[in-house]
């Protein structure tokens, strides 16, 4: 299927495709010049392409007419201008976590691709130079080390990128109203509606700019002046800035600023997209102190918990979280919470604390301060968890703030979105407002709603279920958005949007909170930036007053599990298929537009996406599960996408004979191995890899394609025997009994020989099963949806491991972490070899560090086995210089993948090679197969990290 042909027929969309954002010729005139710089591959014009990215994070979906995917500044510049000509709609989306519906359109939608993600760290850490494809946890990562971080710290850190984060000018929990995006941007590259561009940080583009748009910068200089010479409409920004707030532009850029450029640099903070494109940033970093406490602090009534917010706004706290005691109760099977949390009264909240200090003398300093406010409260508390620098335990709490959402999320009735709200009232007004928000959730029936928040800035988030399946529920929704309008805005001068951004969701509210002097101010602002209107429209500016009704995603209910998805989008940054096809957030939302029995998709529509669904969802999918470790109610797409494999399995006949003759089938697969080594000597890389392309082609696929890092058959091992040392049951996996060391390795023993080396150092011998060629983890037919002859493998290994194992109770060891967590998740007790070795072999070994760099890949097995800093900490141990590159999760072989899918395993390394330090020619991970993907796309050879261990480790001489 050829997906990125925009001349491909379209197919009507009936009732679904919105109206066309402008006149289909001059659309079609945009396309004809925009094919004149970028290729087809950038393209998306094709309908699931196209409902994959009809949703956000928000609860609105709007269907692009086109989806392209940018490479270069010079492209997107292009682009602005070309959409400017032909009056063609804009919208950029970053990582699409976005909670208002700022990242939606049904004109075009514009991705950044892989080469958007530079990062420079400048002034030994005091500013860091970031492209919008950041991760913001990635640069978090890169100032780490200088002890600094951005000031920016939204809850989706892990996922939203810089881009999003400025856009939005997005906070969090600790960077309060001071560390957001506008109080820590230095420098600005931007593009503007008409394809001019400017970079605060180079003199020549500010001169050259200045030049090209002087009516633009007059005329921030002449709305400066006009709220200048406004003092009630000057003291009406000031109050509103001093609370957190998101809602309309960042017209505080007119009051606190004098230069026109300025005053431009800080209204791009918080735009949305709507006054252009925000090319790159440079922050001010601030500073990532080094010494935590956290405590949880229950009080008997709201009141006396605003109370105490108020005292610790000038104390030295980093975080106040408050949660009010529905959410409480909604986690209080938590670890580490406080006993009787289920029996809360309504009226009851919490208060969970971090205080912080750049070293030990200062957090004690700072504690004391914090404590002696508490004990002021005594006799309103109700239950504490005190004050701790022990990290599990602190994290445990923080796990019971971050659970409150998902508590609601995993519990809604089928059909419905959680919705989460986001204002901030007045801090000397918190208490009473909370009241009256709990009121109002419960005059509209919303019984299930929680609120948490952060409280220093009185911004508060309230959480609750919502179905827009009937019109009294979009109208219910509709009249209760009304009151929280005139709640929090006119009754308390607060921000009905303190931190998630104006986008869609907001926009009929903005004049409601502004008044009509500032909302004709900010309607200035938008035709100074773009009078053409064809950036981000209907987000922040929109004279439709029940735009927040309109466009609605519809959330049918196809399978239990995926019910609970909210389209959230965190998975979608570890997913290896991210770049290649489909995520998983869009895996899920395709299935319910294809299950869904009210979709206006007619039946050829729903036929052209099953069609398309086979490659784009299903055979892509690694299914590692690592988006359930992101996933705030853990959904396991990849378990879903295995449930479909087995609906249909392929190759039944044969998985049953590999299962029942699998030493036969290890046999042969070792000798068509050695077969294609003979072969590539004799024809060399071209010629072999045509052979296998023509092979593949006409066996449907069956035969693999093959490329040069593919390994020969597997030797035999010759482990010598140690009867006096300690035993440790050992399991050989079938990969690294069928796969060859790697030919370009410094070693080439088999991997159980460096087992039984390294084991015998440290004082053991290996035990492996009698029948071991016929035993298999059962992974090869999980991931093809032969869960039968999965289990049973899997079971007759069990056996066989325990009934060595039981005798002495010995430990088993697995030498490839995908086996391990086979067997983990059957309940097996096993040991995957980082686990073993970090804390039972390590400490027994001499070693000598490696002076030359390293490159490791964790692999997602260990990730889900919590073996991940196991690994980390034994590579690190036997080299120097451990590199871990950014922005790779998954390599995307996924068990056998890499061989008959490689363009995933291609897709998910791309950025590999590149990051390869100087002098690196080893890599290690903890997987066979993904160590011969991981091999091919770096060009150096990767290997268990067995083998440096062995070669950096000596047995420990015991002193008399």
């Amino acid at each position: 299927m050829n997906t990125n042909n925009f001349h491909n027929s379209q197919t009507k969309m009936g009732q679904m495709m919105q109206q066309d954002p402008v006149n289909k010729a001059d659309f079609q005139r945009f396309v004809d010049e925009i094919q004149t710089f970028l290729a087809a591959a950038n393209m998306y014009s094709d309908l699931p392409r196209r409902l994959a990215y009809a949703g956000d994070a928000s609860f609105y979906r709007l269907i692009p007419k086109l989806v392209v995917n940018i490479d270069t500044l010079e492209q997107l510049t292009r682009l602005v201008a070309c959409a400017n000509t032909h009056k063609v709609a804009l919208t950029f989306r970053a990582a699409g976590t976005s909670l208002s519906g700022q990242a939606v359109t049904d004109s075009v939608l514009v991705l950044l691709s892989e080469h958007w993600r530079g990062a420079k760290v400048l002034d030994e850490g005091k500013k860091i130079w970031l492209q919008p494809g950041v991760i913001g946890a990635h640069a978090n990562q890169l100032l780490k080390p200088l002890g600094r971080k951005i000031g920016p710290d939204p809850a989706s850190i892990d996922s939203c990128k810089i881009g999003g984060i400025a856009a939005n000018n997005a906070s969090g929990m600790c960077c309060g109203v001071k560390q957001n995006s506008y109080h820590t941007v230095a420098d600005i590259h931007v593009v503007l509606a008409d394809g001019s561009r400017l970079d605060t940080a180079d003199s020549t583009s500010v001169q050259a700019f200045v030049a090209k748009r002087p009516q633009l910068l007059d005329g921030l200089s002449e709305l400066a002046q006009k709220v200048k010479s406004n003092p009630v409409l000057s003291e009406k920004i000031r109050h509103k800035y001093r609370l957190k707030n998101t809602t309309g532009y960042g017209i505080n850029a007119l009051l606190d600023f004098d230069q026109p450029l300025e005053i431009l640099k800080h209204l791009m903070i918080g735009s949305e997209g709507t006054l252009g494109f925000i090319a790159d940033i440079t922050y001010h970093t601030v500073v990532d102190e080094a010494f935590r406490a956290t405590g949880l602090f229950v009080f008997a009534d709201i009141r006396a918990c605003c109370e105490a917010v108020q005292l610790m706004a000038s104390a030295p706290v980093s975080a106040v979280e408050l949660m009010d005691a529905r959410a409480l109760r909604s986690v209080a099977e938590k670890p580490a919470m406080p006993a009787g949390m289920v029996a809360l009264k309504d009226n009851a909240a919490a208060l969970l604390i971090e205080v912080a200090g750049e070293d030990e003398a200062m957090l004690t300093a700072h504690l004391q301060a914090v404590s002696g406010i508490l004990a002021g409260f005594d006799s309103s508390m109700l239950a504490q968890v005190p004050f701790s620098q022990e990290p599990a335990r602190n994290q445990a709490l923080w796990a019971i703030r971050k659970g409150t959402f998902p508590a609601v999320g995993a519990v809604r009735p089928a059909g419905t979105t959680v919705i989460i709200e986001d204002v901030a009232f007045p801090v000397t007004q918190l208490a009473e407002g909370v009241e009256k928000l709990q009121a109002l959730l419960v005059r509209f029936d919303y019984q299930e709603a929680i609120i948490f928040g952060h409280a220093l800035e009185g911004n508060l988030h309230f959480v609750f279920t919502q179905s827009f399946n009937q019109p009294s529920e979009v109208q219910r929704y509709g009249e209760f958005m009304q009151a929280v309008g005139e709640l929090v805005a006119v009754e308390f001068g607060g921000s009905l949007k303190a931190e998630h951004g104006t986008g869609r969701n907001m926009a009929p509210f903005v004049k409601l909170e502004w008044g009509e002097d500032a909302y004709r101010l900010m309607q200035d602002i938008k035709a100074l930036f773009d009078p053409s209107g064809v950036l981000n429209p209907g987000v922040i500016i929109n004279h439709d007053v029940n735009a927040h009704l309109k466009d609605l995603k519809p959330i049918p209910s196809v399978d239990t599990e995926l019910d609970k998805c909210i389209e959230c989008g965190f998975c979608e940054a570890v997913c290896p298929s991210r770049e290649l096809s489909l995520t998983p957030r869009q895996r899920i939302a395709l299935h319910r537009q294809i299950q869904d029995g009210d979709s206006a998709l007619t039946g050829v529509e729903k036929a052209q996406l099953k069609e398309a669904y086979q490659y784009l969802a299903v055979d892509t999918c690694a299914a590692t599960g690592l988006c359930a470790m992101r996933c705030p109610v853990g959904i396991n797409t990849g378990d879903f996408i295995k449930s479909l494999r087995a609906e249909q399995p392929t190759g039944k006949w044969l998985a049953g004979m590999a299962a029942e003759h699998f030493a036969a089938a290890g046999v042969v697969a070792r000798f068509a191995l050695n077969a294609s080594k003979v072969t590539h000597n004799v024809l060399g890389d071209s010629a072999t890899a045509a052979l296998f392309r023509g092979l593949n082609k006409v066996t449907a696929g069956a035969v693999p394609t093959w490329y040069p890092a593919w390994p020969g058959g597997a030797k035999g091992s010759d482990i010598p025997q140690h009867p006096d040392a300690r035993a440790v049951v050992y399991f050989p996996t079938c990969a690294n009994r069928m796969f060859d060391a790697d030919s370009h390795a410094e070693d080439r023993r088999p991997l159980p020989e460096v087992m039984a080396s390294v084991l015998a150092k440290a004082g053991y011998r290996v035990l492996i099963p009698d029948n071991l060629q016929q035993l298999c983890c059962g992974m090869p037919w999980d991931s093809k949806g032969h869960q039968a002859l999965a289990k049973q493998k899997r079971q007759q290994s069990a056996e066989a491991l325990l009934q060595l194992a039981k005798e002495q109770e010995l430990p088993i060891v697995v030498d490839a972490s995908p086996c391990a967590l086979q067997f983990s998740q059957d309940g097996l007790n096993v040991q995957e070899t980082a686990q073993f070795l970090h804390q039972y072999v390590l400490p027994n070994l001499h070693i000598r560090k490696q002076q030359q760099p390293v490159m490791l890949h964790v692999t997602c097995s260990s990730k889900r086995l919590h073996a991940e800093q196991q690994l980390v900490e034994l590579a690190r141990a036997c080299a120097e210089d451990v590199v871990i590159p950014k922005d790779i999760q998954c390599c995307g072989f996924a068990g056998d993948k890499g061989f008959f899918t490689p363009e995933l395993n291609a897709s998910a390394l791309k950025g590999l090679k590149q990051q390869i330090p100087s002098g690196c020619h080893q890599g290690v991970s903890n997987s066979r197969t993904c160590e011969i993907g991981l091999s091919q796309h770096s060009g150096i050879p990767y290997q268990s990290i067995l083998y440096l261990l062995d070669k950096v480790s000596e047995r420990q001489v015991e002193t008399p």
